[in-house]
């Protein structure tokens, strides 16, 4: 399916099943983040999932071309705050043929009991901006920094508002920056996600964890995997062979 493409927009290829996405580099463009929160997060037939702060939607379009042949009928809600970006969003699903699985709409995370009902999926996932308001380097582009700052959008409304949306034992899948773990842990108890896996991701073998994966269940109880960190380069330019598997290279 074609569709317009505007100025300073792209098509890119997701090298998977023949998905593409649409976007905007000016604006924001996914990374390996939002590609291995995608591969991390697990889906099971007949369930929902809601992807919180979708940005252009690669969370949702991507696993859905990741488990389409085994969970054909999983049906995907996002939701993101920025209208350019929701427009863009809803063109790829758009283009990917993927109108009656993928639901992406306007809203405020913060404000999920607006949108959606109590405990009414099974799977939640989330990209959230990292840094808080208050510290790092700001962009001058709008767009960028509320995707990468908490303006408007502070870490634990990400977590209560997943709390309300999951179902009991449903599954919270998030990745954020290592040094705010101790957070991400206490505010997941405060809101009843027991956290239950998590596995860092490092540049390279010898250097330290710049993300971390994080698994969570509603309800779930006190007992947590660490998984094998995940390594993303053999040398500079060069991906380790579980990565270049994940992006088909």
């Amino acid at each position: 399916m074609e569709l317009k493409i505007n100025e300073g927009e792209r098509v890119d290829d997701l090298q998977i099943r023949g998905y593409r996405i649409i976007q905007d580099p000016k604006r924001f463009c996914f990374g390996v983040d939002a590609v291995m929160l995608a591969h991390y997060a697990k889906v099971k037939p007949h369930e929902r999932c809601l992807d919180l702060c979708t940005g252009t939607g690669i969370v949702p379009i991507l696993m859905h071309a990741i488990n389409s042949e085994d969970t054909s009928d999983v049906k995907y809600d996002a939701i993101e705050l920025q209208e350019e970006s929701v427009e863009m969003a809803k063109r790829s699903v758009e283009l990917n043929d993927l109108t009656l699985d993928v639901h992406v709409i306007l809203g405020d995370v913060k404000e999920a009991a607006n949108y959606y009902d109590a405990a009414s999926f099974q799977v939640v996932t989330v990209n959230p901006p990292y840094i808080e308001d208050n510290k790092g380097i700001k962009t001058e582009y709008e767009p960028k920094m509320i995707a990468r700052h908490e303006i408007f959008l502070k870490l634990k409304d990400v977590i209560s508002s997943a709390s309300y949306c999951l179902a009991d034992k449903g599954r919270f899948y998030m990745i954020h920056k290592p040094q705010r773990l101790a957070e991400i842990i206490c505010l997941m108890r405060e809101y009843k996600i027991e956290p239950k896996s998590l596995r860092f991701i490092h540049p390279y073998v010898d250097k330290e964890p710049v993300l971390v994966l994080i698994g969570g269940l509603k309800g779930g109880g006190q007992q947590m995997r660490v998984d094998a960190p995940l390594i993303l380069y053999k040398e500079q330019g060069v991906y380790t062979d579980e990565v270049s598997k994940i992006y088909r290279i």
